[in-house]
């Protein structure tokens, strides 16, 4: 079973021209119609017409679950997971570290005809020690179930190729392709990007360059192709959201 992830930072849907339109973004999602997408600096205003979220679930037919990491009364900010899959149990990761801007991950295990895969979608920070510690707190989520397939999606903001997180990450997951996808109008960093585990069900990746998406966000989306293993289904625990 051949399945695409994605991830994408959408900027809060403002564009390179400076306009915010949460209608492009959508188009942009609908161009690659993957299965399961991580969304980065995702901002909206539940309950009314600016309503990303709802939006989202209604245009692209997936079901959306939020995963903030900034809450005010009326508005909401951080990621999202968007997917077609039966999801089992979702969990929100508080990732921030002391006085930085919050950051998070949202951990949910899906699951394809009895195959489960746990995917891990996150925004990390801007400050190299604040990425080492949001690492390190991933890598020991993910070794609790090491036995079971596993996407980490995301926007990473390492910039240097040589860096200890991405090392500690491509240790744990293998080393995959990471075209650049930052900034989107010119691309020359490789911000955003997706592991599988095991290794050998990833297929490709690729990033998802159009004239709609060159201008939607200052990302490019990335994608991933993975071929899920024939595995059993693992015995489920819900956990309230």
């Amino acid at each position: 079973m051949q399945l695409t992830f994605a991830s994408y930072n959408i900027h809060r849907c403002i564009g390179r021209d400076g306009r915010r339109d949460p209608d492009r973004i959508i188009k942009v999602l609908n161009e690659f119609d993957a299965d399961v997408i991580a969304l980065q600096e995702v901002e909206t205003y539940p309950g009314g017409d600016r309503d990303f979220l709802a939006r989202l679930s209604e245009k692209t037919g997936m079901r959306v679950i939020p995963g903030p990491t900034l809450r005010r009364e009326y508005y909401r900010y951080g990621n999202a997971i968007l997917t077609r899959a039966r999801v089992n149990a979702i969990r929100r990761i508080d990732l921030s570290l002391l006085e930085r801007e919050p950051r998070g991950a949202l951990l949910v295990d899906l699951e394809w005809d009895g195959t489960p895969v746990e995917v891990l979608a996150t925004h990390l920070g801007l400050w190299p020690l604040e990425r080492r510690f949001q690492t390190q707190q991933i890598l020991e989520l993910l070794a609790l179930e090491d036995r079971s397939p596993a996407a980490l999606l995301g926007d990473i903001n390492e910039w240097f190729s040589w860096g200890r997180p991405l090392r500690w990450l491509h240790g744990h997951f293998g080393r995959p392709p990471s075209p650049a996808t930052f900034p989107s109008g010119f691309p020359i960093l490789a911000l955003d990007r997706i592991w599988f585990r095991p290794r050998k069900c990833l297929n490709s990746i690729t990033r998802h360059r159009s004239p709609l998406s060159a201008l939607a966000s200052d990302h490019l989306p990335l994608l991933a192709t993975v071929t899920l293993p024939a595995e059993g289904l693992p015995s489920v625990v819900e956990e309230p959201v």
